[in-house]
């Protein structure tokens, strides 16, 4: 993980893809770590939805970086 450099960083992945990410993370020592989550399946989603989902997305991760 970059945080352990002192890199800011938050991590995006799908809804299916959310346990594993909290595996990881309770492997890796950081059990808790925030991420963003998006909606699965992102590829079929319309441009209106990616848009809208974008920036949830960018909203949430600002926050989890703020702390």
């Amino acid at each position: 993980m970059v945080e352990k450099l002192g890199v800011p960083a938050v991590g995006v992945m799908t809804t299916n893809f959310v346990s594993a990410a909290d595996l990881m993370a309770r492997v890796l020592g950081a059990d808790g770590y925030r991420y963003v989550a998006i909606e699965h399946p992102i590829s079929s989603a319309n441009d209106a939805a990616l848009d809208a989902e974008a920036k949830r997305t960018v909203e949430e991760a600002l926050s989890i970086l703020a702390g």
